[in-house]
This record gives C-alpha cells, structure tokens and sequence, in this order.
C-alpha cells in the first residue's frame, strides 16, 4: 500500500514538472521579440470586436478566441512602424467593425500621421454592404483596393431605435422611472411608445453632425464636391466597376495581385503581422525614453466596488489614478473614458480621485466613442478634456426607477402578501408601482444628485451652474458640439492628449515620454493564480450587447448617471 502511494507521489510530481516546463515553454514563445524583417510590410486586419484595450490577462490574449484587437495596439503600432525603417508601408485589410465613430477617427488620425512621415497605407476591401464607418477609416489611406466581385455600402447613418412600452403592457409590466430632465432618455424605450419632442431633437443633432463630418472627410480625400458625396450615398450599393466609376476606390484586385502594390523600390515586401508586431519593443525604435506618463483606460459601465477591464469599478480605478498621483516618477496622467456611465455614487468616488489628481499633477481626458452622463462625471476635473468630433459626450443628468411587475404577476398566478416594517420598506420592490407621493420623493432625491453633478462640472469646466444647467438637462452632444459649448477643450484623439500632458508637465514638443499603461497586463502565473480579468462575451451583436447591457442596471435603486443605450449610428 505504501508502495502504491509512493508510486503515485511520483508521477504526480512528474506530472507537475513536466506542466510546468509546458507553460514556460509557452509563455517564452509568446515573450520571444518578433522576427521583423528589414523591407517588410505591417498587415493589419481590422473586423470584429475593437475595444479600447485588449483584455490584459495571458489566457484570455492568447487562447479564449485569440487576442482581441484594440484600439491601442492599432495606434501604438502605427506610432512604432512610422520610425521603424524595416516597415515600408502598411496593408489595411478593413471588414465591418463593432465600434463606434470615434474609435474609427481614432484610427483615422494614426494613418494620418503615419503617412505624414512618408511612407503608404493602402485599405484592401473584400465585400463590405454596410461600411459607412469604415469606409470613412479608409479614405485616410494613400489608395483604396476593392475585390473585383467586391459591395461596397454607403448608404449613410442611421438605424432604428426600438421603443418596448406597448410589449410590456400587454406583459403587465410598467416601468416607473424619474429623470432629470427632458433630454435624459435613457429609460425611454420602456416608458414611452416613440420619440418625445426632446429625444427627437437630441438624436437629429448627434446624426446630422456625424453624418456632416463623414461627408466631409470623404469629399476631401476623394477630391469630389459634397454634394457629389451626398448623392453617392443616395444610391447606396456598388460593386466592383460601380464603386472604382463613382471613385470610390482606385484599385479593383484579387488578393494574388496585391503584391503589384506591396513594392518598394521595384522590390517585393516581406508580410509582417501586426499579432507579432505589437511585441515589438518601442525602446528599440527610440520610443517611450523619456519621462513617464500614466496612461489609464476606464472602459464600460461605472459600477460600485471592484471592476476588470470592461467594467469601471468605483474603486479599482481609483485606486490606479491614486498610484498614478503619488507616484513622484509620474510626470503626467492622460486617463482614457470609454464609458455610457453608471451609479453616480461611483461616479462620484473616481471624481474625488481626478479632482486629487489634478492638484499634484497635469490630468488630461482622451474621450472615446461614449464618455457622457458618469462618463464625463469622471473626466470633468481633468486640466484639459480631449474628444474626436464623433465621440458621445455630456448627458449630464441623473435617472432612478424601478420596474413594477405587478401585472405580469397576475397574469402568471403568482401572488404576494405584504410584509414590511416602515411606511416605505417596499419603496422598490417589484410588486406594486410607486404612489405619487414616492415618486415626487424619488424625483427630489435625484434633483439633489443632478445639483451636485451641475456644481461640480462648474467647478471643473470654469462655468456657471447655470451655464452647465442649460447644456446639461441629459442632453447627449457630439464631441464637436461640446467643444463649442465648452464642455471639452480640443477636438483629437491620444495624440493630442499627451501632447497637452506634455505641455502641462513642461516637457518639450519633440521629447518622447514612456507610456505606464493600466490596467497592466498580467503573466501568464498571475492569470492563473490571481484574479480573473475579463469575461467572455456570449452575444457579440452590436444592438443585442447594447440592449443586455442595459438590462444590467434593471432592478438597481441608486441614482443612475447613464446615457442612451440605444445610440446606433450606423
């Protein structure tokens, strides 16, 4: 019997070593610098999800579906290619793209500025029916490649915003929300069967003034009129031949002729993948030398307590800007929003956080697609507020509610007798709808919350309550919009943004800084060991993600700053 377990111990241990020589093995492999060779071309291939930032931990990167693209990896890759002598050019193969407008402008500007150093970007499309998004990414490029058998859709913005009210009557449910104010529609879907005045108004601006960039941009690169523009986009639907006559792209090629473009000097180019490029140290290019800089993503809804990657916790992101601040090598924070908001209370804990911040240290906000309602509550004591034309912004309003399921419970036979010690122990419960006087009770409790969020945009954007209260209301605005009534300083993506914490910090224009990126990636051992950081997203649809996401907050009794979740822009 002793021997039996003695034999056991064994190979077990065995079979703890050789697992471990497994995993180092592996994670040495994914270590190892890439092989980059000199006279190469960077292929990038942009389609599916595209986050603000990659999940940071080892076993999702690498082997839950691959690592996820992002944001960051695209513009810190065109940023290390632009100096890099053995990229000559970049391939970008484009497909339909889960994000938003700014994201795309985010992109945009990195090709921009890549090809102000010399060097080309060309876009390769396959079939793309619905690309309006993308297609505007790819007009920043040097030449456009469609498929000979290629669509090519531009049809325009737009979408439909789906109202639920007359479905959850039949349902017996009732939805019991207050809002402040007119603008904030957040919960409109379910209290109302179409647009109010107020929501109608708020959508045309946002779409007339993306849809205005977008016409725009494009008639510039395409070197066309915009009522040429607007008129193609009529039309909506090319292929091949159609979309090179109407200019639209320059090239119609099959992928084996691809190689008649990817040339330099008469020289054919070796293919560098961005999966392996994105390893390529930025020291080694002459990158990220000088001082350092915290680059801090706050990404998805703001909830209390701890969050991961795609979840601002209230404090775990505090936390992060708190070791930024005391951090004396810190030279600058540069905090990245992503975010339709969430509890106003968690809002609230990371503004205390930034309003620290901002005392010790240059703080500077880069918006992306949503930064609006907890979104901007956040990002107001920022020194300087950065956003791309398109981003989502403002929405500085409060909401509360609760849904009554009281009929849907009498039609199923469920039935429920009251227990309740105090006169309003109930207040949320699903079984019965507020009375009136419980809502005029909810609507100045939230009134109370929307004062402070006036008082404290005041006070971070150097206004009046009443200033702040006239573009607030719940009002969502386009990063443009805001500019011009001053809820943000500057138009630009993350480049303008550290070059203004760079400004602030006293660190002149041509000097580079090292970028101290959170959340950090983990190793491989601390995935294991430590904490999970992401999830898995079991309905990547756009509009289903967006409709779960909302379903979330149901059944919360805190004062909500949250924006529409219901914004489909394409």
């Amino acid at each position: 019997m002793k021997k039996g377990k003695y034999i056991l111990f064994i190979f077990l241990f065995f079979l703890f070593l050789v697992t471990l020589t497994v995993i180092a093995f592996i994670y040495s492999e994914f270590r190892r610098p890439p092989d980059i060779q000199a006279d190469s071309y960077l292929e990038i291939d942009l389609t599916g999800p595209f986050p603000e930032l990659a999940a940071p931990d080892f076993l999702t990167s690498y082997f839950l579906g691959g690592r996820t693209l992002s944001v960051h990896d695209v513009w810190e890759s065109f940023r290390k290619a632009k100096v890099d002598s053995r990229i000559r050019c970049v391939l970008l193969r484009l497909g339909y793209l889960e994000c938003d407008w700014a994201k795309i402008s985010e992109v945009r500007d990195a090709v921009r500025a890549f090809r102000a150093s010399g060097k080309k970007v060309y876009a390769y499309i396959e079939e793309a029916p619905e690309f309006d998004k993308e297609y505007y990414l790819a007009t920043a490029c040097d030449r456009i490649i469609l498929h000979p058998l290629g669509w090519l859709g531009v049809n325009g913005i737009g979408g439909w915003v789906p109202f639920f009210k007359e479905g959850l009557d039949k349902l017996g449910v009732e939805a019991h929300f207050e809002h402040v104010e007119e603008f904030k529609t957040a919960y409109n879907m379910f209290m109302e069967k179409g647009f109010t005045a107020a929501h109608k108004l708020m959508m045309d601006a946002i779409y007339q003034d993306i849809f205005a960039e977008y016409v725009r941009a494009v008639a510039e690169a395409r070197k066309k009129t915009e009522d040429e523009v607007r008129a193609i986009i009529d039309k909506g639907l090319y292929q091949g031949e159609q979309a090179l006559q109407a200019g639209l792209v320059d090239d119609l090629l099959y992928e084996d002729e691809l190689g008649a473009i990817l040339l330099d000097r008469g020289k054919k180019l070796k293919r560098a993948r961005l999966s392996e490029y994105i390893r390529t140290n930025p020291a080694g290019l002459g990158l990220e030398t000088g001082r350092k800089v915290a680059l801090i993503y706050a990404m998805g809804p703001i909830i209390g307590g701890e969050g991961d990657y795609n979840m601002i916790g209230g404090r775990t992101l505090s936390r992060a800007i708190r070791r930024a601040r005391e951090d004396r090598s810190m030279a600058a924070i540069v905090i990245r929003v992503d975010s339709p908001g969430g509890s106003a209370v968690a809002s609230d804990v990371i503004w205390r956080e930034t309003f620290l911040a901002k005392k010790e240290k240059p703080l500077v906000i880069s918006m992306s697609d949503l930064a609006g309602s907890g979104g901007y509550w956040i990002s107001m004591a920022g020194h300087r507020i950065v956003a791309q034309p398109q981003t989502l912004t403002g929405s500085i309003g409060v909401l509360g509610g609760k849904f009554s399921l009281a009929g849907l419970y009498e039609k199923l036979g469920i039935t429920a007798e009251r227990m309740a010690y105090g006169q309003r122990a109930d207040l949320f419960s699903t079984f019965r709808p507020f009375s009136p006087e419980e809502r005029k009770l909810l609507k100045e409790q939230i009134l109370w919350t929307y004062e402070r969020f006036l008082t404290k945009a005041a006070e971070g954007r150097n206004l009046t309550r009443d200033d702040v209260d006239r573009v607030g209301r719940g009002r969502v605005w386009t990063g443009r919009q805001a500019k011009e009534i001053k809820l943000v300083d500057e138009l630009g993506g993350l480049d303008k943004a550290l070059d203004l914490a760079k400004s602030l910090a006293g660190i002149p224009a041509d000097e580079d800084v090292r970028l101290v990126v959170w959340p950090q990636r983990t190793s491989l051992l601390g995935t294991i060991f430590g904490r999970p950081q992401a999830k898995i997203d079991l309905f990547p649809s756009s509009d289903l993600s967006k409709m779960l996401q909302a379903l979330q907050f149901l059944g919360r009794e805190n004062p909500w700053a949250v924006m529409p979740f219901w914004l489909p822009t394409d």
